[in-house]
């Protein structure tokens, strides 16, 4: 299965309590359920639940609190995120959208100023760019909906982890880093993760005291007291007025999030997209989020190809190009579905994607921007009107997922995020959670002059994701569900690991590691290093295809369930470190 990452330990125990976490693997199968997420402190919690007779659901709210401790800058209490959750009592799926929401006062024009885009690193650092977090709300819907523990028990692992402490690794320390200029300006974020003043060095015990305090509470009061507490207030009070550092000369720009907000928000119960795939059932996340959509369109393009006989050239410029066209359609009509008239039936349908695939031609690459077309009433070979053509707007990398499964046969995928790495950079004072910039998923003015933009922002509107957790089925019965981090890349790396897994028949481990490149209707296809420097990149290129570095894409992780009754977890041998794959009771391979 290839060698694995370092494992990273815990100060002291891991958060059963049985003397250190398990090493850190890419690859674990066995019965009783399975957890993969990032990290073996948050797969660690997750078994646990899991162990003591949680289910898929608890497991999952118990890996993402232990994620807040210990992956702090991809998400936690003051993000959002969506839940694509199969249960096996009723052998449906269903799915929780947490987004988070623009405050009710704000309008197309929250993030301009003199009716220009505000400069985007000073909308992501500042309360301007924080929406009204949705991941308690997320927690608390699954556990009632699905769970069998209470938010306290389920909370439990991660207040232990945060108070004990976990120990730093490169990956932290290089994020913290990559942060340390803006983190310097704002005095409780500086306090907590630059202990001292100072980079936490590899190996070195963080604790969050603050953080264990907030789990507490909210183990204490429910969710209430985000939405109609004191917790709440204070998030309000950060947004308003942020604590900047004195001395410090960042403009950093206050938000208009009020008590109102909090009151009002409400993570949304909806039914999922879905898309019949070579006799497969794919079950992705509904607009407010375009991953599920996006993921769908492009499998529809290439459900005419079989993938897994063509040349890697030939399955690259396919799987690219579907791609390609997707976005195109993504960017015309994919946003807020309570604001826009979102057509979700139309461009999950094999008959739009039958109109667009035929824009594929093997021996040449299509130009980009691509124009969209239009699925509320579809043409043969669909070219669009190139009047209508729109560049993908940026999206911050730097969200986590994880999969988890349970010895009922319930199976959740859940990706959540505060954006950027480290969020807006502003700690709420006492509280030990950073704040989103999730508003600056918005498009900050419209991304083509007399385009309709879907994804401009309006009162209580929930910017448009990228995000994709993904749950396969046949029969009615649980496959594969898996999912990823990346900003917009995130679609592409879930369309490109399904391929490898569904039609080029890799295991799950092995399409998770394989090379990854994202198209995005972009002039440049991104691309990892080992297809940089591979040879069917110069035979793409020979076919005009243009390509740039981007160090690493994605950090998948995902679930198969194995015909035997076991379940295979599995993750990233070696993006971010890593990924920890954890069963409940192990068998091998």
């Amino acid at each position: 299965m290839g060698a694995t990452a370092p494992a990273r330990t815990t100060a002291g125990q891991d958060p059963a309590g049985h003397g250190g976490p398990p090493a850190k693997s890419p690859v674990a199968t066995g019965y009783g359920g399975a957890v993969s997420s990032v990290d073996p402190d948050a797969s660690a919690a997750g078994i646990e639940v899991l162990k003591n007779g949680g289910t898929a659901a608890d497991a999952a709210v118990a890996t993402a609190a232990a994620l807040g401790v210990t992956e702090p800058y991809s998400a936690g209490v003051g993000g959002g995120g969506y839940l694509v959750y199969y249960d096996a009592s009723d052998r449906k799926v269903h799915t929780i959208d947490g987004r988070e929401t623009a405050p009710l006062s704000a309008d197309k024009n929250l993030l301009t100023e003199n009716g220009k885009a505000i400069p985007f690193d000073q909308a992501v650092t500042s309360g301007l760019g924080v929406g009204t977090p949705g991941t308690p709300a997320t927690w608390e819907k699954a556990l009632r909906a699905y769970g069998n523990k209470s938010l306290a028990q389920t909370l439990r692992p991660a207040t232990k982890l945060a108070q004990r402490g976990f120990t730093v690794d490169e990956t932290f320390r290089k994020q913290t880093a990559e942060n340390e200029d803006r983190f310097r300006d704002f005095p409780a974020t500086a306090d907590l993760f630059l202990p001292g003043g100072k980079l936490p060095e590899v190996g070195s015990t963080l604790k969050n005291p603050d953080l264990a305090r907030t789990y507490q509470e909210l183990s204490h009061k429910g969710t209430k007291a985000l939405y109609h507490g004191e917790l709440g207030r204070d998030v309000v009070r950060t947004v308003r007025k942020p604590p900047v550092a004195k001395g410090a000369d960042r403009t950093v720009r206050p938000g208009d999030m009020t008590a109102k907000d909090l009151r009002a928000y409400r993570a949304l119960s909806q039914q999922p997209t879905r898309t019949d795939y070579r006799g497969l059932d794919v079950y992705g996340m509904a607009p407010s989020s375009s991953g599920g959509t996006t993921v769908a369109e492009a499998l529809n393009i290439l459900e005419r190809s079989d993938l897994g006989s063509l040349s890697e050239k030939k399955y690259l410029h396919r799987y690219l190009e579907a791609s390609r066209i997707a976005f195109a359609d993504r960017g015309r009509w994919v946003g807020d579905p309570a604001q826009e008239d979102v057509p979700t039936e139309g461009l999950t349908s094999q008959r739009f994607a039958d109109s667009r695939a035929c824009l594929i031609d093997d021996d040449k690459v299509l130009k980009s921007p691509v124009a969209p077309g239009d699925p509320r009433d579809p043409k043969e070979c669909e070219r669009g009107d190139k009047d209508q053509a729109a560049p993908t707007t940026y999206e911050g990398p730097n969200t986590t997922h994880l999969t988890v499964a349970d010895k009922w046969g319930n199976v959740a995928a859940y990706t959540l995020t505060i954006e950027q790495t480290g969020g807006s950079g502003i700690t709420v004072p006492g509280r030990g959670f950073l704040l989103n910039n999730e508003l600056t998923d918005f498009s900050f003015v419209p991304v083509a002059p007399g385009v309709h933009d879907p994804n401009l922002p309006g009162p209580g509107k929930r910017p448009r994701s990228s995000m994709s957790p993904t749950v396969v089925l046949k029969h009615g019965k649980p496959v594969v569900a898996l999912g990823s981090p990346g900003g917009s890349t995130i679609i592409t790396t879930v369309l490109q690991t399904l391929t490898n897994h569904l039609d080029r028949g890799m295991p799950l481990v092995d399409a998770i590691a394989a090379p990854r490149a994202s198209q995005r209707n972009a002039a440049q296809t991104e691309a990892e290093p080992k297809l940089m420097d591979s040879k069917v990149r110069r035979e793409l290129e020979a076919l005009g295809h243009s390509f740039k570095a981007n160090p690493e894409i994605g950090a998948a992780t995902g679930v198969q369930r194995l015909g035997d009754g076991r379940w295979r977890a599995a993750a990233e041998r070696e993006r971010r470190g890593g990924g920890s794959a954890l069963v409940v009771r192990p068998t091998g391979s």
